[in-house]
Parts: structure tokens; sequence; C-alpha cells
């Protein structure tokens, strides 16, 4: 097989020895199966998110591996809208962890989640945190809307970036338009205050209450003027900004440690 295969699960366990070899920074994308309002599919954050990383690997030529997606997390707050999979805080973290623990194992040294779901994103963190303090490899974590959000203020049309809204919306549309059943796209009324939202974007503070308290169609935002071209954009400047990102990543130093107690620290404490 050519050895710029990119995704991770296609190489056999020979091939993988010449991928470790190299060195490409290792991608986990991290989504969800979950409720996006009557006109999005239940796999939308999911394959989203899986779309973006394959393209980067795709476009990579051999410096980025694509490792197969989580397809759970955390969810409860969808729960009452049918379909939804909602996986404990941590149950998430231990299993992911494994994953990027398995990783590092191996001797890739760069690992990044690229999270698709705006309440895995805290999780995430505390995975790559764990996954560079425990292991030997350096591991980080983005949502890859951030990645695009700017690009998309500058030709966006409504207010509200959050879930099965515009942004989203536009991304399936560019993707896999015949899966959209844009007749059922709706908006749900902004239920931001000054400070705090569930906006995945907000500077602020952030929570997440149970969302049939507030929307009868599970929308936050409004898709209802989300456009194939939009998407277009919005994947184009994710692509290329997660590219570089990679390739920013990939060149990071891996640094010794340093000991600067006086005398010798006690050995053998488990945190």
């Amino acid at each position: 097989m050519d050895a710029a295969e990119y995704r991770y699960n296609r190489l056999t366990w020979p091939e993988m020895n010449g991928a470790i070899a190299r060195q490409p920074v290792v991608l986990l994308p991290t989504g969800s199966t979950e409720q996006h309002g009557r006109h999005l599919p239940l796999d939308t954050d999911l394959f989203l998110g899986e779309s973006v990383c394959l393209e980067v690997g795709k476009r990579a030529g051999g410096g980025v591996l694509v490792l197969p997606a989580i397809p759970y997390g955390l969810n409860l707050h969808h729960i009452d809208f049918p379909g939804t999979i909602h996986v404990e805080p941590e149950v998430f973290i231990a299993f992911c962890l494994n994953v990027t623990k398995s990783v590092a194992y191996h001797g890739f040294e760069k690992i990044l989640l690229v999270n698709s779901h705006g309440s895995n994103a805290p999780l995430d963190d505390i995975i790559a945190r764990r996954t560079t303090l425990e292991t030997g490899s350096l591991c980080a974590a983005c949502h890859y809307p951030n990645l695009a959000i700017e690009e998309f203020r500058t030709f966006k049309d409504t207010e509200t970036v959050a879930h099965a809204d515009e942004f989203e919306t536009s991304l399936y549309l560019h993707l896999a338009p015949e899966r959209v059943q844009m007749e059922l796209a709706a908006a749900t009324e902004d239920v931001m205050g000054a400070y705090l939202s569930s906006d995945s974007t907000t500077p602020y503070a952030r929570f997440n209450d149970y969302w049939s308290r507030w929307t009868d169609n599970g929308v936050h935002g409004d898709a209802r003027t989300a456009t194939a071209e939009k998407g277009r954009r919005i994947f184009e400047t994710t692509v290329t900004r997660l590219l570089e990102l990679c390739s920013e990543w990939r060149a990071w130093p891996v640094a010794e440690r340093r000991d600067f107690h006086e005398r010798p620290p006690q050995a053998g404490i488990r945190w």
C-alpha cells in the first residue's frame, strides 16, 4: 500500500512501522450521535467532523493519519429527542484516553483531537492534557468550527452560531445535500443573554439545560438561510486552517523534562 495512506485503520501492522517512522500528526475526530433538528440526520457532528479530517489527511501528503472517529459523546441535554445517544463524561474520557495512549505507545509523538460536538470540548481538553502528561507524546485538542468562524462571520445571514443552524446545515448541504431536508429547516428564538449562552462560540459563560425545555424542533439558530455555497466556503476554510495547524503541530519540538528539586522528590506516587 502507498506509504501516504492517511486512514489509520487501512494500514497493516508492518505498514504502520513505516507510518511511525515518518511521524505524521495522528487525528482523532470526536463526534456525537444526537438530534439536529427535523432537517438534519443524527450523524451531523460525526459526519461533518470526520469529513473535514479525511480531507485534511488526503491533502497532507503523508503528514497526517486519521483514526476512526468516535461516534458518541456527552449528550444528556438532548436525550428527550428520539435517537440521541449519551455517554457519561467519565466513560468518554477513559475510552478516548485509551485510544490516545495506545497511539502514543506505538511511538507517534503528535496527536490532535478534532472535535465536532460542543459538549465534548472540555472533555477533549482533559484527554489531551492527560495524554501529554502521562505519556512521552504531545496531544492537543481543537473544535473544528472555531477554525472557520471568523471567515463565516463575513458572509453569514443569521446572528447565532450554535446547533443545526446556518453553519452546520450549510456544511452538510455542501457535502451530502441529498440527506438534508431543507423543507423542514427551522429556527429557534435566540436564548442568549448578555453573558449567558449555549452558543458554542460565546466568550462568556456557557450552560446546557435540557433542550426540550426551550426548543420544539431541536435547532438553536436559523437553518433556513443555509446554502451549499456557504458550506463550500466553510469546508475549504476549515480544511486549509486545519492543514496549517497540523503542519505547525508536526514541527513542534518535544522537549526533555527537567527536575528543579534540590532534594529528590518522592517516587511512585500515582495521581
